[in-house]
C-alpha cells in the first residue's frame, strides 16, 4: 500500500473492515467496541475514531432508504450537517440510501454518526477502488454475446460488500483506435453493458461479489480498446485493456428464389472458416412471411462450410430471415451469436409478365425478359431526366444566388453615395454659416 503522505486515503462504510500503514506505523479505523468496560471513552452507537495520521478521509454510511442525512459530530462536540460545512475542507454526497463525505484534515479523536444507519455497516480504509476482469477471448466475432465477470478490489483485497453496489456502476465502453486498415475506422465509441450483481439475466447470484457484464457485440467489427469504468460520485477509476480484433460474421445468407407455388426457396448459410469450427455450428431461427405469419426452423445437421435450407413458397413479398448460430472457434471456445437478419423479395410468375405499350398504341404482355429489359430502360430514362432536372436547378440557383448579391452590392453604394452627399451637404451648409 501507498504511504498516506504520497497517495490520499478514501474511507468507506462498509460491511468489513481493513487497515493501512501511515509513515510507517500500522493504523486503522473501526467503530469501537460495544464493551464499555474495557473502552476508555464511553460507548455510544456508530462511534469510530479517526487517527491523527490522515490527511483526508471519504466516508461513507448505508442509510434507510429515504431517511436524511446523517449528522457527523466531532470530537470537540461541534456538528456538521449537509446545510451548514466548510466547502473548503468538506464535499457532501447525499443519495436516497447513503452518503458520501471527504474531509481535508479531519479533527483526530472519536467521531460520531447520528442518523438512521443500517447495522451492517462498518469502516474500512480504501487505497484505490478497482475492478478487474478477466481478458477478453483472442478471437471474439461480431454478432455474439459475451460473458464476463470482474470484481471489485480496495488495493489487493477484494470487496465482497452487497451494499457497496448501490454506491457505484461498473460500465464498459468500446473505443475505436482508428486504425484505417478495419471496418471501424472513425467510428464512435460503443457503450457495451453494464456490471450487475443483482442475479438477473448472465448474472448467476444475487449479492454475491462477482460482477457480471454481457457484452452484446452488435456493432462494426474491426480493432477497438475495451475501457472499464468504476463510477462512484465523488470519483472515476477506470481499467483499459489491450486492443482487440472483433472479426466479421462468420456466416453469410444468399438466396435462390422461386416463382411459383409448389416450390421452395433454397437459402444457403456459406460458413467462413478462418475463425471457427465449420462442423460445430448449429442454426435455429425463424422465417418472416409477407402476410407475418412466422414459422421456426432449425439447422441441427450437416458439415462443411455450406448448410441448405428450404422455404416453402407461398406468395409472393418479402421475406425476412432471423438466426442464432451456435459453435465453437477453431480454439475451442463456445459461442452464440446473432446474424444480421438476412431478406429477399419473392416474385410471382404472374408478376414477371408486365404491361408495355406496343408501335400501334396498344396494350401488350411481353415476356418476362423483354419485361425486365424495359424496366431497366425506364429507370435509366427516368435517372437522366431527374439528373436534368438537378442541373437546371442548380443553374438557377446559382442565377438567383449572384442577381442577389448584385442587389446587395447595388444597396451598399447607393448607401454610400448617400452618406457622402450627406457629408458633402453638411460641410458646404457649415462653411457658409462661419462666413457669414
Amino acid at each position: 500500500m501507498a504511504q498516506i503522505g504520497q497517495n490520499k486515503l478514501f474511507i468507506f462504510l462498509v460491511c468489513i473492515f481493513m487497515s493501512v500503514q501511515s509513515y510507517g506505523q500500522q493504523t486503522k479505523v473501526d467503530y469501537y467496541k460495544s464493551d464499555n468496560i474495557t473502552n476508555q471513552i464511553p460507548y455510544f452507537d456508530n462511534r469510530f475514531h479517526i487517527d491523527a495520521m490522515l490527511e483526508e478521509i471519504t466516508l461513507l454510511f448505508y442509510r434507510r432508504s429515504g431517511t436524511p442525512p446523517i449528522i457527523l459530530v466531532r470530537p470537540d462536540g461541534s456538528k456538521l450537517k449537509i446545510n451548514n460545512l466548510p466547502k473548503d475542507k468538506v464535499t457532501w454526497f447525499d443519495d436516497r440510501t447513503f452518503d458520501l463525505i471527504t474531509i481535508k484534515n479531519p479533527m483526530p479523536g472519536p467521531w460520531q454518526a447520528i442518523g438512521d444507519i443500517v447495522d451492517e455497516s462498518r469502516i474500512m480504509v480504501v487505497t484505490e477502488v478497482t475492478i478487474k476482469v478477466e481478458p477478453l477471448p483472442e478471437v471474439i466475432l461480431s454478432g455474439e454475446t459475451l460473458k464476463v465477470e470482474g470484481r471489485l478490489f480496495n488495493g489487493e483485497l477484494a470487496i465482497d460488500d452487497p451494499l457497496f453496489r448501490d454506491v457505484l456502476n461498473l460500465n464498459v465502453d468500446f473505443y475505436s483506435t482508428n486504425n484505417s486498415a478495419f471496418d471501424n475506422f472513425g467510428a464512435e465509441p460503443v457503450k457495451i453493458s453494464q456490471f450487475r450483481d443483482d442475479g438477473r439475466d448472465l448474472d448467476e447470484y444475487a449479492k454475491d461479489g462477482l460482477f457480471t457484464g454481457e457484452f452484446v457485440l452488435d456493432f462494426a467489427p474491426g480493432e477497438w480498446i475495451p475501457i472499464y469504468y468504476v463510477e462512484m460520485p465523488m470519483a472515476t477509476r477506470e481499467l483499459r485493456q489491450k486492443p482487440i480484433i472483433l472479426q466479421k460474421t462468420p456466416v453469410s445468407l444468399s438466396v435462390e428464389p422461386v416463382i411459383e407455388a409448389g416450390k421452395s426457396h433454397s437459402v444457403t448459410f456459406t460458413i467462413d472458416p478462418t475463425y471457427v469450427d465449420v462442423d460445430s455450428l448449429l442454426f435455429q431461427g425463424k422465417v418472416i412471411f409477407p402476410d407475418r405469419q412466422v414459422s421456426p426452423f432449425s439447422i441441427m445437421e450437416g458439415s462443411g462450410a455450406t448448410r441448405i435450407y428450404e422455404i416453402e413458397y407461398t406468395e409472393p413479398g418479402v421475406h425476412r430471415v432471423q438466426v442464432n448460430a451456435f459453435g465453437k472457434t477453431i480454439e475451442g471456445r463456445e459461442f452464440r451469436l446473432v446474424l444480421p437478419e438476412f431478406t429477399f423479395n419473392a416474385e410471382s410468375k404472374d408478376s414477371l409478365l408486365m404491361p408495355t405499350i406496343g408501335a400501334d398504341g396498344e396494350v401488350v404482355l411481353a415476356n418476362s425478359e423483354n419485361a425486365i429489359v424495359n424496366q431497366i430502360k425506364l429507370a435509366e430514362e427516368h435517372a437522366r431526366q431527374l439528373a436534368l432536372e438537378l442541373e437546371e436547378a442548380k443553374i438557377a440557383q446559382e442565377l438567383a444566388a449572384k442577381e442577389k448579391e448584385f442587389q446587395t452590392y447595388v444597396i451598399i453604394g447607393v448607401a454610400n453615395l448617400g452618406i457622402v452627399l450627406f457629408a458633402l451637404i453638411f460641410y458646404f451648409i457649415s462653411r457658409r454659416r462661419k462666413s457669414k
